[in-house]
């Protein structure tokens, strides 16, 4: 969720059970300001909150010109002080879907997890002993890149993608109708890859380049992994991800409010086979 306005937007996912104390909203909203300026971003989401046993990381990010490519992370465990998470590489993040359990809260704690694997050598295995060193700074950038990458979502035409191929925020954007809001294919995953080619060629006739270059979420499998529903009253629309329980993303129809917010143990429901 967007950082300004920190205090409105947090409560359009409080029906949802996401909450933050007085004293973490007042240090939140000045810091990010604080951070904004200093690392010259143009805008800075809170992202969440991943909660550990020593203590929680709250998560931000700050989006320069190219919303989808030009991203940075940043953790804080007391809302004031802000560090930058390493980039997450593909093997960091091999090594932490290894790794089970909470979160330790402790940035500069290391895991160390034995594997074992089975090497062929002709018609005969051989058992050997692999051993996984990750820091847990690691970790948390490895699990917000892939929460990131299977469940973030925004609105369709919430962005454009420039003849450059630069993601821009789209301002001519003025939210989803009714009807359009309650349809899952009304929603988009925010990562590279875009369209996906199962799409037949009638279909892709139909669809907008500049808007229709992200993959809906209508599609994911298993299917049933987004709970949709509508707020009676306020008419908000607040969508729940099974497979990261705790991630949630709010929109109002008819207007450009948006935006989403992860509060979890960071870890991956694999009881989702039995829950749908």
């Amino acid at each position: 969720m967007d950082s300004e306005g920190l205090h409105l937007n947090i409560e359009y996912i409080a029906g949802s059970g996401v909450l933050l104390s007085p004293e973490q909203k007042a240090a939140l909203q000045t810091s990010l300001v604080i951070l904004k300026t200093h690392y010259k971003f143009t805008r800075v989401l809170l992202w969440g909150r991943i909660s550990g046993i020593k203590d929680d990381y709250f998560i931000a990010q700050g989006c320069s010109k190219d919303e989808l490519k030009e991203r940075r992370t940043l953790y804080s465990t007391n809302c004031i002080d802000w560090h930058l998470l390493p980039v997450a590489t593909e093997q960091t993040q091999q090594k932490a879907a290894i790794l089970r359990g909470r979160f330790m809260g402790d940035p500069s704690y290391e895991y160390e997890h034995t594997d074992v694997r089975r090497i062929r050598d002709g018609d005969e295995y051989t058992e050997e002993e692999v051993t996984i060193q990750l820091k847990e700074e690691e970790r948390v950038a490895a699990v917000v890149e892939t929460i990131d990458n299977e469940v973030r979502v925004v609105p369709r035409g919430a962005f454009i993608k420039t003849p450059l191929g630069e993601t821009h925020t789209n301002r001519s954007f003025e939210g989803l109708s009714v009807t359009e809001s309650g349809k899952l294919n009304s929603y988009m995953h925010f990562r590279e890859g875009g369209i996906t080619s199962t799409l037949s060629l009638k279909e892709k006739a139909d669809l907008n380049p500049s808007i229709d270059f992200l993959d809906t979420i209508e599609g994911d499998i298993p299917k049933g992994t987004w709970s949709l529903q509508f707020e009676r009253g306020s008419g908000l629309v607040t969508l729940k991800s099974l497979q990261y329980l705790g991630y949630v993303f709010y929109h109002v129809p008819g207007t450009t409010k948006y935006g989403s917010f992860y509060a979890g143990t960071g870890e991956k429901n694999f009881d989702i086979p039995f829950m749908l």
